[in-house]
């Protein structure tokens, strides 16, 4: 039995990917972790070149040989990995050469998740600066709007003539408009109203609305999975947020006159879950895709700040909104586009004890 026979068992037993290949970069044994990984088994595919499960640069295969040729040690960060299965990833990976050239030792360590966590932290706090700033401003701008619109009522009493009114009241008018506006710049200040809830009922009643406003100049594709249980949340609030994102996607395809527009409603189960830095063993995954012609590629990380909108017509607070009312259920906004093909992905986790006023 060779030496790296003998460590085979404890290589199989890490959580770690471990790949062990020879001078040739010949796959000699991969542990349960990098078959989990690089979705490949090792007993099948033994013998055959490593580099061609995955495709990192040109530069690799090079790389990889002269580490064994040489006997170097080196690790690379952030390496974008393209596997043969058509998935990527993000990882940190080790070469560490063994024995006396008998080949390399390649530890994998995947970074997608924590990357992902550090991600949504970050859009997180962000959000809420810029929401601690907007609602500092709208009390600041509420105020003189108060007094102007007190004095152009009090103007309007004195006035000699009738028919000057009319600029108080469009003084009073623009006054109210801009109040709204603030408040909607806001949003909704209510806790939720926890419930238990269908989310396919409230994704219907979104359905019926847009296929009302579209006058079915717009098919809705429905994709639910039946076996989703019922959740705990605030139906109206739900309603409104998927609303919010159906009606931009409606609106896109409406604005760019997109033949054949399609929005596909999808729900599925998503297991082990993490959002932030909190893990869910169950959470509500609910797609909402449209073909229309995208988000333009400049604006698209900032989409669910305030007054930030790709179409001409846009407030720029309806995707805010949406994200302030799906947090408030401990979830998560995900967006993808590109030209058609923009997709909405919406996580909401289905443990009940999130169902609780905070």
């Amino acid at each position: 039995m060779s030496p790296r026979d003998i460590y085979k068992p404890i290589l199989d037993s890490l959580s770690t990917a471990i790949v062990l290949v020879d001078t040739d970069l010949l796959l000699c044994h991969m542990n349960p972790a990098a078959e989990a990984l690089l979705a490949m088994s090792c007993e099948s595919n033994t013998g055959e070149p490593i580099t061609y499960f995955f495709y990192e640069s040109d530069e690799t295969d090079r790389q990889l040989k002269l580490a064994a040729v040489q006997a170097n040690h080196y690790t690379k960060r952030h390496a974008e990995w393209r596997l043969l299965s058509g998935g990527n990833l993000t990882v940190d990976y080790t070469v560490t050469p063994f024995g006396d050239h008998e080949g390399l030792i390649i530890e994998i360590q995947p970074i997608d998740r924590l990357l992902r966590i550090s991600r949504e932290e970050m859009l997180t706090t962000s959000h809420e600066t810029t929401r601690n700033l907007v609602r500092g401003m709208a009390h600041e701008i509420k105020n003189p709007l108060g007094g102007i619109r007190g004095a152009a009522q009090l103007l309007a009493r004195e006035l000699p003539n009738p028919g000057l009114s009319e600029y108080t009241n469009i003084i009073i008018d623009e006054a109210d408009r801009l109040r709204n506006l603030v408040d909607r710049m806001l949003g909704p200040n209510q806790l939720p109203k926890w419930q238990s809830l269908n989310i396919h009922e409230a994704i219907e009643r979104v359905a019926n609305i847009i296929k009302a406003e579209s006058n079915d100049a717009i098919r809705i594709v429905r994709d639910y999975d039946p076996s989703i249980p019922n959740m705990q949340g605030d139906k109206e609030m739900l309603i409104q947020a998927l609303l919010n994102i159906v009606r931009n996607a409606m609106q896109a395809l409406l604005e760019a006159h997109v033949v054949n527009g399609v929005i596909q409603l999808r729900t599925r189960i998503q297991r082990q879950y993490t959002i932030g830095r909190k893990h869910h063993s169950l959470v509500c995954r609910l797609d909402i895709i449209d073909n229309g012609p995208g988000i333009p590629p400049e604006i698209i990380e900032n989409i669910f700040y305030p007054m930030i909108t790709g179409r001409a017509e846009g407030t720029g607070l309806g995707l805010t909104i949406s994200q302030h009312l799906i947090h408030q259920h401990h979830g998560l906004i995900e967006c993808q586009s590109e030209p058609g093909k923009t997709r909405f992905s919406l996580y909401l986790p289905m443990e009940a004890q999130h169902a609780e006023v905070q």
